[in-house]
């Protein structure tokens, strides 16, 4: 059994030995593309969340006779920052792909930074926004009391896709 297994080890080395630099080019890359995409997804629905409740907000407000509130807007936008987190890893990986061998050598290790990066991002986009809809139902029942606490939360979880994005910095190998 251990004769087989290492023969399959022996095996797999010699398939990956022989796969063309193209492919782990083309792996590498798939992560630096996937962390922007994931975050620009994460971005979409957390903004879309937080949106659908300023509509109703507004809504509200306009049927009550009262001026709609611009403050809606500012917790609607703050889930745009997790895609220009990503969009900061996506640039600093592609400094790396300008040399193959680096590239080829650590195209795992770029794959996964583009996805922890994506996932990363995305998650904290999408809470953000689904902190700033309950936010914003909360301005809106509570006459507008309690912003900065609601900033405060939003802010919390905004960390999360800063350090998202500097510890994915730091994984990115050098050139």
């Amino acid at each position: 059994m251990t004769a087989l297994c290492g023969f399959s080890m022996f095996g797999l080395a010699m398939i990956l030995a022989a796969t063309p630099p193209s492919f782990w080019r083309f792996l590498a890359e798939t992560g630096d593309v996937t962390a922007l995409g994931m975050a620009a997804l994460g971005s979409s629905i957390g903004i879309g969340v937080a949106g659908q409740a300023a509509a109703g907000a507004w809504a509200k407000e306009a049927r009550a006779g009262r001026n709609l509130s611009f403050t809606y807007i500012i917790l609607v936008g703050m889930p745009i920052s997790q895609t220009l987190y990503a969009m900061i890893v996506m640039n600093n990986m592609r400094s790396v792909f300008a040399n193959m061998d680096v590239t080829v050598a650590e195209a795992g290790l770029l794959l996964g930074v583009g996805l922890a990066t994506g996932m990363g991002e995305m998650l904290s986009a999408w809470m953000q926004g689904l902190i700033g809809a309950a936010g914003i139902r909360a301005l809106s029942d509570g006459e507008g009391k309690g912003f900065a606490f609601i900033i405060i939360a939003m802010g919390i979880v905004e960390t999360v896709g800063i350090f998202t994005m500097v510890f994915m910095l730091g994984m990115i190998p050098s050139v």
